[in-house]
């Protein structure tokens, strides 16, 4: 879908995630709430293949 962000935000591969829920939560929200909310690295294509 054009003009939607990614998982991650748009915001160089880091999502925000709520320390109490667990749900994602976006990056302006992070900011606003630094102590019960975590920065995490997206990461694609974690799995090895063989």
């Amino acid at each position: 879908m054009p003009g939607k962000s990614s998982a991650a935000g748009g915001s160089g591969g880091k999502r925000g995630r709520s320390a109490i829920t667990g749900r994602f939560v976006k990056q302006a929200t992070v900011r606003r709430h630094p102590s019960t909310t975590v920065n995490e690295r997206a990461s694609r294509g974690s799995k090895k293949s063989k």
